[in-house]
């Protein structure tokens, strides 16, 4: 993984709204960042673009779940980090995603009333500490 994609994160989320709020402000933090409404459009950017340390997902999807979208991405870029950005309060991770690394710190709730924790989890998940604020 090259420096350059080291500060690349994807977001996939269907709400408009939300997407390009969150593009925005990790992009105001230094981030380049990547943003789909669906999983299929995200792979082939992958797939033309190289890869990217951190994913963010919303787990309903018009193309697919997040979780599956999440076990997909895992398999074919296994150093890739995800955060879970979901409107769903009862939302469990499943013991796959666990075993993944993933854990209750990674799901982040809509609507978020502060991006700043976030954003450092992003920071810090692609490497690249709290230095950048």
């Amino acid at each position: 993984m090259t420096a350059a994609t080291m500060d690349w994160v994807l977001i996939v989320d269907d709400e408009a709204m939300i997407r390009e709020n969150l593009k925005a402000y990790l992009e105001d933090e230094g981030l380049q960042v990547a943003a789909f409404e669906a999983v299929t459009p995200a792979l082939d950017w992958l797939q033309e673009s190289g890869i990217c340390r951190v994913c963010i997902m919303d787990m309903r999807l018009p193309d697919m779940d997040g979780n599956t979208a999440i076990r997909i991405l895992h398999q074919r870029y296994p150093q890739m980090e995800f955060l879970i950005h979901t409107g769903s309060s009862s939302y469990s991770l499943p013991d796959d995603l666990r075993a993944m690394g993933l854990d209750d710190d990674c799901v982040y709730h809509k609507p978020l009333t502060d991006m700043e924790p976030l954003a450092t989890e992003v920071r810090v998940r692609a490497g690249l500490g709290e230095d950048r604020l």
